[in-house]
């Protein structure tokens, strides 16, 4: 008996012992099962992702920026000119061998090893990204490296086209130039996605930096390209077939600049510091737009870029400045034409009625003296627009319109606001008001602070595009558009029209149209009797306009202005718009008012600047080549 009850116990515990084990194995198989269908089904993309990573290889093939072309779209004042660069892998190169390869890298690119030290820090040396470390190679160095590449573990190089300023001088404040992306625009610009929704930024990318290159930045960014092989888990090349997909070429832009008008403009300016501007009243489009000095944009082509531009950027005439649209100055006697029209628009003093002029307004404890110091007798105010009265509009401004009407009127004009001009900056001026002095400075707003801005001077600012667009407006008789330099946008492969400006308007006045004719014929008045009429005198167009002549700091330092329009009583389709400023900083020739002459004549006789300068009466002619090169700073 008591060996069967042991043999019973023996059996189920053997028992047991089975079920347990089976269910061990049981457990062990489910969780297996589902591991297995979590790897395939689950987390299958996944890792299929993770293995295609792992076996491919991928390279961008940097694409191409779109072109830049005048106004006639013929020839490209930006192209793109092929090049390489050189990258380094440094967890590719052997351990211990880092000095090494770099300094026989160094060697075959003409630059010291510390240079390439400074791109990949020891935090760095055990990534597997790339990072560049020269850029526009010629081709020479790249085959004498391919020729030595089994000496340098890490190195390759790519093709990465550079930009070709082929039109430099004045349009490189209009064009600007690229460089590459920096850290900070890489957070700003990374997840900025094409129409596809393809990320457009990376690391690598070569960006603009000023004017049109960064303004249209993203229409001139191509797409990239990718060149896929398969490789094994060492890196080696297993199919020698790579899977391209082709980089597409960014769009190419049409701008409305005309380079003839820009050439004639920048040699009319001369090498005087200043702005000149050429503007379509009827549209807005910028036909010139010059600012002296100026500086060559394939300067930021190579690795000195960051040395080059501290050095523009420390030059004290400030080379890197478009004046047109970022510098403010006081509008001088150009802003009578506001004072005119606000003047007729309000009733506020007869236009027929005379003010006497003796040289002088004795206001307060001062004495304001015209520019004439011994008067200019007794004028209304197509006289006195002509000859540049202080004394009348000082009585105008301060007796009969007052600092609200006059700053009401300016801003009317577009004064103390953005242009809204396609370009990354700007300035909008500045336009005083009673209250704004009295938060400013804690001082009550005075007849003399009137008198000031009656005549331009005071706090009033503005850039010489402001200048332009008043005079727009007076010509389209109460109507601005926004000053543009984008004409159309084309497709680099068909040369279709993708996209084209329409003039858009930023500004339309309700004042009668009768005091717009009154203050045209006053301007063109200017031109025929005032003071400007020998400098603009013109036998193939009639030109209507202001002078303006603002003092800076001490006595003999002006700014001078010209503001014009022509041909007078066109169809405003037909006419154009020049402003020129002459800096205080130039030694004083009065030269603006010249320079006008020249840019119309050359315009509308269809002449380079020489034809222009020849075709001038003769004693206009013989001031301008008297002063052809300008004479130095003033100090």
């Amino acid at each position: 008996m008591a060996n069967l009850f042991e043999s019973e116990n023996g059996s189920v515990e053997q028992n047991a012992k089975i079920l347990i084990l089976g269910f061990l194995i049981t457990l062990i198989f489910v969780v297996y099962v589902l591991r297995l269908f979590s790897l395939q089904v689950i987390e299958g993309a996944q890792y299929r992702k993770q293995s295609q990573t792992i076996s491919s290889q991928v390279k961008t093939i940097d694409a191409q920026r779109g072109e830049i072309f005048d106004r006639n779209a013929s020839m490209p004042m930006v192209i793109n000119t092929d090049s390489f660069a050189i990258d380094l892998t440094p967890a590719e190169i052997p351990a211990g061998h880092y000095d090494s390869v770099t300094s026989r890298l160094a060697s075959y690119l003409g630059i010291s090893k510390t240079e390439i030290d400074r791109k990949i820090p020891q935090s760095l040396r055990r990534s597997y990204t790339a990072v560049e470390v020269r850029s526009n190679v010629p081709f020479a160095t790249i085959s004498n490296i391919a020729e030595n590449v089994t000496d340098l573990p890490g190195v390759s190089w790519r093709s990465k086209p550079v930009r070709n300023y082929v039109e430099t001088g004045s349009i490189s404040h209009v064009v600007g130039y690229v460089g590459d992306i920096t850290k900070e625009e890489v957070k700003v610009m990374y997840n900025i996605t094409d129409e596809d929704g393809r990320r457009v930024y990376s690391n690598k990318s070569i960006v603009g930096k000023t004017g049109i290159e960064k303004q249209y930045d993203l229409r001139l960014q191509g797409i990239q390209g990718r060149e896929s092989r398969t490789v094994d888990v060492r890196g080696h090349v297993i199919s020698d077939t790579p899977i391209i997909e082709p980089p597409q070429m960014g769009k190419n832009l049409v701008l409305t600049v005309d380079m003839r008008i820009q050439e004639l403009a920048e040699k009319a300016l001369g090498e005087r510091v200043g702005a000149a501007v050429v503007l379509r009243p009827s549209d807005g489009e910028i036909l010139a737009m010059v600012s002296y000095p100026f500086y060559d944009q394939n300067l930021f082509n190579d690795d000195n870029a960051a040395a080059q531009y501290n050095r523009l950027a420390e030059d004290s005439n400030r080379p890197l400045l478009n004046r047109v649209v970022n510098a403010a100055y006081p509008p001088a006697s150009t802003f009578k034409i506001i004072m005119s029209t606000a003047m007729l628009a309000e009733k506020a003093f007869p236009s027929s009625r005379d003010i006497l002029c003796t040289g002088r307004v004795d206001y307060g404890n001062r004495i304001f003296h015209c520019h004439q110091k011994w008067g200019h007798g007794r004028l209304d105010m197509k006289e006195a627009l002509a000859q540049s009265c202080d004394v009348y509009y000082w009585e105008v401004g301060r007796d009969y319109l007052g600092v609200d009407k006059i700053s009401s009127y300016a801003k009317e004009f577009g004064f103390g606001e953005s242009l809204d001009i396609d370009l990354p900056a700007q300035q909008s001026g500045f336009v005083p008001t009673a209250p704004w002095k009295e938060r400013r400075y804690h001082q009550k707003w005075l007849g003399g602070d009137t008198m000031n801005m009656s005549i331009g001077q005071g706090y009033t600012l503005v850039t010489p595009l402001h200048i332009a667009n008043m005079v727009a407006m007076v010509a389209n008789e109460g109507k601005i558009y926004r000053p543009h330099l984008l004409k159309e946008i084309r497709d680099p492969a068909t040369n279709e029209v993708i996209e084209e400006v329409k003039p858009q308007i930023l500004h339309e006045s309700s004042i009668d149209s009768s005091v717009w004719r009154e203050v045209q014929n006053a301007m063109r008045y200017t031109i025929t009797d005032g003071t400007p009429a020998f400098p603009l005198n013109n036998k193939v167009v009639q030109i209507a306009g202001k002078t303006g002549t603002a003092e800076v700091g001490s006595l003999d330092h002006w700014h001078s202005w010209m503001a014009c329009y022509a041909p007078f009583n066109a169809p405003v389709e037909e006419q154009v718009v020049v402003v020129v400023l002459v800096e205080a900083v130039n030694e004083w020739e009065w030269w603006a008012p010249y320079a006008t002459n020249i840019i119309f004549q050359g315009i509308f006789a269809n002449q380079n600047y020489d034809e222009a300068v020849a075709a001038l009466p003769a004693n206009v002619r013989e001031v301008i080549r008297s002063r052809k090169h300008a004479r130095g700073r003033a100090e």
